[in-house]
């Protein structure tokens, strides 16, 4: 029982991820039948000609929205994941009636008896497996599957999974009978596993494309820049968009307001010290009702908060702290024990140096900053200077770098590695990451804890702050009206905001997602004013400055500037090409002798080179350097290869395998890998492709 429990309650939505990571389409299984729309009224939209009616897609809505709940009990559904919610929803129908026309275009049925024999199968449909394997073990287990199916409490439910079930059986049998054609050859299987293993020692002469010449040398026409559009239209295919100027007043709670929410906790925090039941008091009396004998550390709190908190006079089991003030909210702790944490958290401040790790140029600067940053330390420049003064992380740098307590999880792992091996004081790095490069202070360590219960309070606008705010922005949209919207603002000293461009169901940079902005934006015709819009955020005062429903982007000043840099590369990478092809004609040249000969030329020695991954060892990634040194003969000077950022001349001196390597073993465990794998693109292709061709109308509101 308790595991149909457990699938009782994950019911209302299954997820499959069909494919691994090789497929966008996601299916759900509804309980209903999405091949039966019906209907012209309030729809939903259209897909090839088949309705979707409104109340269809709110269901399906809904039930993405409960499932948020459930899985985020406590959090706010902000305008943002309520869009999110709304875009998977309406994916989620769009698919479902595309698959259902593929079923009936193949012929694709299910009979009972299959249903039977896949569950009996020593590998059945995957909600089987999911919800009856040993977790550690990943066995099924048979005795609590028969178990299940024959308890009559679980009828119901079953009818549901059994319907889960025909789904995937289906699906599989589509995916089949697009498969028949595919097929993997010895030579692709030995290239694969040759690829994979293959270290490379090798010699090269990276050229940028700035060899070739200066920009102003390769001038791109008006026709040419046209007729890239032309030819790449499909590339800046985009829904119907809008763009926009606009004033806002932004709704900030006053002292008065957040003076007010921490008298109310205040009030309440005699009666929380007493014998209340906390569980109970927590879910009536806090903003965030999970907080029940939890765990904190300086970690969970901003660090003057964490300050506040832990070094508390009164720090002992049976007392409240509080409130204090914490990211736009109040927080009443009562301790119930001091602890301690199996594992310490930390408390750093960085400088990171972002860089494009494949472009040469970008190295050196990085590395030339590097050492004046070291320098600059050494001689008894203060960390957070340096920090506000160089540091990519803006929201960091204005703090002096620092990025507060954090766990070792929280963070990257080469920057958890770097500062939890490091003593506090240290400065520690340059540590790449993801990121950037970054240069570290390790500011301390903690493994204090508390065993507590909270009452929590967002600090929010007060009705007199939300009138104040509306009243502004009421008399600036009167003004508006009268005088000009730039003049008004001019005047008001008030600035002026650009959205980007922005579709109908999509977030409003840099506004965020507001259905009355969509609302105004796609109703308004462009110069029209808008009335004062009231978000969570604030008020905003609109004017319309462009509409288009092309379906394509515009070819505005912006997409001209991106397509004529291309067009600029692309020019200068031919005749880079073309530079460096005539200069390895000649008899007996040498790397060594073209370095001699273009003082501007430098050659990089590497071994270890690996294909896996595109690394070549004090150089960098270059992915297309690598996959070109993986088809070059050894001891062969080469023709211009293409990089990340320019051509190369290499010369491979050695290409080695693992000593100790089954060949044959390694082929045939990529072989079903390797077929598995141009299954899956052929799938994902094709799905593309019918989503692409398919009339698709969003009609929603």
């Amino acid at each position: 029982m308790a595991v149909m429990s457990s699938l009782r309650d994950k019911t209302h939505i299954i997820l499959y991820t069909l494919l691994a990571a090789f497929l966008a389409l996601i299916v759900f299984e509804w309980g209903m039948n999405f091949s039966g729309f019906t209907g012209k009224a309030n729809q939903a939209g259209k897909i090839n000609g088949k309705s979707v009616p409104l109340a269809q897609y709110d269901e399906v809505y809904k039930e993405y929205a409960e499932n948020y709940r459930r899985s985020n009990p406590g959090a706010e559904v902000t305008s943002e994941t309520e869009l999110g919610l709304q875009e998977q929803a309406w994916n989620t129908i769009v698919d479902q009636t595309l698959l259902e026309e593929q079923f009936v275009k193949f012929g694709i049925g299910l009979q009972d008896q299959e249903v039977v024999e896949a569950l009996d199968s020593p590998t059945p449909p995957l909600v089987i497996r999911q919800n009856f394997s040993d977790p550690a073990t990943g066995v099924l287990d048979r005795k609590k599957l028969e178990s299940a199916r024959r308890d009559p409490h679980n009828k119901e439910l079953w009818l549901q999974v059994e319907k889960i079930v025909r789904r995937e059986l289906k699906i599989n049998k589509l995916i089949r009978a697009l498969q028949t054609l595919d097929h993997v050859t010895d030579r692709e299987i030995s290239d694969i596993v040759s690829r994979q293993y293959s270290r490379f020692s090798a010699s090269f002469i990276p050229v940028t494309y700035s060899f070739a010449g200066a920009d102003s040398n390769f001038p791109v026409k008006e026709e040419e820049t046209k007729k890239y559009f032309d030819e790449h239209k499909e590339l800046f295919k985009q829904v119907p968009s809008r763009k926009a100027d606009f004033v806002f007043f932004p709704l900030t709670p006053s002292s008065k307001d957040s003076l007010s929410v921490r008298k109310e906790l205040e009030t309440i925090r005699t009666e929380f010290a007493g014998p209340v039941n906390d569980a109970d008091y927590v879910k009536v009396q806090s903003d965030r009702p999970t907080g029940i004998n939890a765990t904190y550390s300086r970690a969970d709190f901003s660090s003057s908060a964490g300050e506040a908190l832990f070094t508390a006079s009164n720090l002992k089991p049976g007392t409240i702290v509080g409130p204090i003030a914490d990211r736009g909210e109040y927080r009443l702790i009562k301790i119930k024990q001091i602890t301690t944490l199996a594992q310490p958290i930390a408390r750093a401040s960085h400088i990171l140096l972002r860089f494009n790790p494949a472009s040469r140029e970008d190295v050196q600067k990085v590395r030339e900053l590097t050492m004046l940053i070291s320098k600059q330390l050494q001689a008894g420049v203060p960390f957070e200077l340096l920090a506000k003064k160089y540091s990519a992380d803006l929201p960091s740098a204005v703090n002096g770098g620092d990025v507060g307590w954090f766990s070792k999880d929280r963070m990257v792992p080469e920057f958890s590695a770097a500062v939890f091996n490091a003593r506090p004081g240290s400065i520690v790095g340059p540590v790449q990451t993801q990121f950037g490069l970054h240069i570290i202070k390790v500011t301390g360590f903690d493994q204090s804890a508390l065993l507590c219960s909270e009452i929590v309070r967002k600090i929010k606008p007060s009705t007199e702050t939300v009138d104040s705010g509306r009243r502004l922005a009421m008399a600036f949209q009167m003004n508006a009206k009268e005088k000009g919207f730039e003049k008004s603002a001019t005047s008001a000293k008030l600035p002026v905001g650009k959205t980007v461009e922005f579709g109908r169901h999509m977030p409003v940079a840099p506004i965020g997602y507001s259905e009355k902005v969509t609302a105004f934006a796609f109703k308004a015709s462009e110069g029209e004013l808008s009335e004062v819009l009231e978000t969570e955020k604030g008020f905003f005062v609109m004017r319309l400055t462009g509409k288009n429903d092309t379906g394509y982007r515009l070819l505005d000043k912006e997409l001209k500037a991106r397509i004529n840099a291309e067009l600029v590369r692309e020019k200068k990478g031919a005749a880079l090409e073309k530079k460096l092809a005539a200069m390895v004609k000649g008899p007996g040249l040498t790397l060594e002798k073209l370095a001699a000969q273009n003082p501007g030329f430098h050659i990089v020695t590497a071994d270890e080179i690996r294909w896996s991954d595109g690394f070549i060892p004090g150089y960098g990634v270059d992915r297309p350097l690598v996959e070109a040194m993986s088809g070059l003969d050894v001891a062969k000077l080469s023709n211009p290869v293409k990089t990340s950022d320019g051509y190369a001349l290499v010369v491979v001196s050695k290409k080695t395998l693992p000593a100790g390597l089954d060949i044959k073993a390694e082929k045939a465990g990529v072989a079903p890998q390797l077929l598995r794998a141009k299954q899956e693109q052929l799938f994902a292709e094709y799905f593309a492709s019918l989503r692409k061709n398919a009339k698709i109308e969003d009609l929603r509101p």
